[in-house]
């Protein structure tokens, strides 16, 4: 029983080892209100103010790149299952293409 409460705390080092490495600091300008309840949040859960900021941009960028509409052009693009696939002239081509390269730098 030992040995597995052990490995599930070494597979949280290393999360968390993988975490920190990806970590980069920059600057955020909020206003007061704002500030008021990240620092009332993370009083609350006890974590610090700049954890909980970071979690909190996370989890809204994953959420918008869920919802990001689809805007079909006229080009279709491919065939899946008989049905054409339209060109998705909207924003998130653009987006992931940016993203792309952002990553590669």
């Amino acid at each position: 029983m030992t040995s597995n409460l052990i490995k599930k705390m070494l597979d949280n080092w290393e999360l968390r080892s993988a975490h920190i490495k990806e970590q980069v600091s920059t600057k955020v300008v909020l206003n007061r209100e704002d500030l008021v309840k990240i620092e009332a949040l993370a009083e609350a859960y006890k974590m610090p103010a700049s954890d909980l900021l970071a979690d909190l941009i996370n989890t809204v960028l994953l959420e918008i790149e869920e919802q990001m509409p689809y805007v079909a052009g006229d080009k279709v693009i491919r065939i899946e299952e008989g049905e054409p696939i339209y060109e998705d002239i909207g924003r998130t081509p653009e987006y992931m293409a940016a993203k792309a390269r952002l990553e590669k730098q």
